[in-house]
């Protein structure tokens, strides 16, 4: 059986590209066992929307982890304020847009979901967002599988464990990437090919690789789903 696997951290609220790998694949591991990366290279917490200032981060409120932290034990905030800074932000730069009033309620309900672990709370945010475009996309947690590999050696791990014959990668993974050892294996590597689709957005020239909030809030449910499709 022909089984193409997506392996990513599970970030919060991610752009349009992300999904889009998930129309051409069969499973989606989420690499929740490596480390957390906290500070200005970090993601998985947050993800930028557009503003009439630019670019801001929308951040899910944790509790400071300690230093090479698994991402899955990084913990929620207790405080959280956060919930109505990110709805604020999204409010008062999104009201206008055409799909404020059918994606927003999704985007509040998905916001005050109550979980310790911001892995468990991203992928609740990640599946919500699945449903809303219709994508039915398979899911198993990278620490269940207990893999023990690093880097290369750790993701052909992955793969053979949940029986990969194809490898569906960002081209972000092009720097450090060997292909040549997966294809040893017999698992082949197919590298993303997106385009980031131009859509119609406030406060000036058009702005890509913002989070999936953007597109939906500014292209609705049935627009979003149509550019994720015409770049298939």
């Amino acid at each position: 059986m022909m089984r193409t696997v997506v392996i990513h951290q599970p970030d919060f609220a991610p752009y349009l590209g992300f999904f889009q790998r998930f129309l051409n694949a069969d499973l989606y591991v989420a690499l929740d066992h490596v480390s957390f990366v906290y500070g200005s290279r970090g993601w998985t917490h947050r993800d930028k929307i557009k503003t009439a200032q630019g670019s801001k981060w929308i951040n899910v409120g944790i509790r400071k982890p300690d230093y090479g932290a698994p991402i899955n034990t990084v913990t929620m905030a207790e405080d959280r304020t956060w919930i109505e800074r990110n709805l604020s932000l999204l409010r008062e730069n999104y009201r206008g847009c055409f799909g404020w009033s059918e994606v927003y309620p999704h985007i509040e309900q998905l916001m005050h979901a109550r979980f310790e672990l911001m892995s468990d709370f991203n992928l609740h945010f990640l599946n919500g967002i699945l449903e809303i475009l219709d994508i039915d996309m398979p899911m198993i947690q990278s620490s269940s599988l207990q893999p023990k590999g690093s880097k290369n050696e750790l993701l052909i791990e992955l793969l053979q464990k949940v029986e990969a014959t194809s490898y569906l990668s960002g081209l972000g993974a092009r720097d450090y990437m060997q292909p040549q050892l997966f294809e040893a294996v017999g698992i082949n590597v197919i590298w993303q090919h997106f385009v980031h689709p131009v859509y119609p957005q406030p406060f000036g020239e058009f702005m890509p690789y913002l989070s999936i909030l953007d597109t939906l809030l500014n292209c609705g449910i049935a627009g979003t789903r149509d550019l994720l499709w015409s770049c298939k």
